[in-house]
C-alpha cells in the first residue's frame, strides 16, 4: 500500500507540475490563433492594421493593454484575499488542534497564518501604489 501511495502522489506533482507549465503556453497558443484570425479578417475586408500591432506580433510581445493602476488595484485585491485566506487557514487549524495538542496548535496555526502575511503585505503594497497613481493617469 505504501509504494501505490507514493507512486501517486509521485504522478500528482509532476502532473501539476506540467500543467503549470502547459497551460499557460496552451493558452498563449490560443492567443495568438486568435489574433492571426482577426488579423486575416482585417485584411480580407480592408480594413488598416496600425504598425504598432504588426511590431507587437512581430516581436512576439503580447498586444495585452500596457500596466496601470488598474491592474495594481486588480493584483492587489487577490493578492490580500490570497493572504487573508492563509490568515484564516491558520486559525483554522490552530483552532482544530488545540484539542490536540496546545503547543502544536500556538506552531502550526501561527506559522500558516505568518505565511498569509506575505502575499497579504504583498497585496497592500500593490493597493499603495494604486491609490498613488490614481490621480496620475489619464483615462480616454
Amino acid at each position: 500500500m505504501g509504494n501505490f501511495t507514493g507512486m501517486v502522489l509521485g504522478v500528482t506533482f509532476w502532473g501539476v507540475v506540467a500543467a503549470v507549465v502547459i497551460v499557460p503556453l496552451y493558452f498563449r497558443y490560443l492567443e495568438k490563433g486568435r489574433m492571426h484570425e482577426t488579423l486575416r479578417l482585417a485584411l480580407e475586408r480592408g480594413q488598416p492594421i496600425p504598425p504598432e500591432l504588426i511590431a507587437a506580433i512581430q516581436s512576439g510581445a503580447s498586444v495585452r493593454s500596457p500596466p496601470g493602476p488598474d491592474r495594481d488595484l486588480r493584483r492587489g485585491l487577490i493578492l490580500l484575499a490570497c493572504g487573508l485566506g492563509f490568515c484564516g487557514l491558520g486559525y483554522g487549524l490552530w483552532y482544530g488542534l488545540m484539542s490536540v495538542n496546545e503547543i502544536s496548535a500556538y506552531i502550526t496555526g501561527g506559522s500558516v497564518a505568518g505565511f498569509g502575511a506575505i502575499p497579504g503585505l504583498i497585496g497592500v503594497a500593490y493597493l499603495a501604489l494604486w491609490g498613488m497613481h490614481r490621480g496620475n493617469s489619464v483615462r480616454p
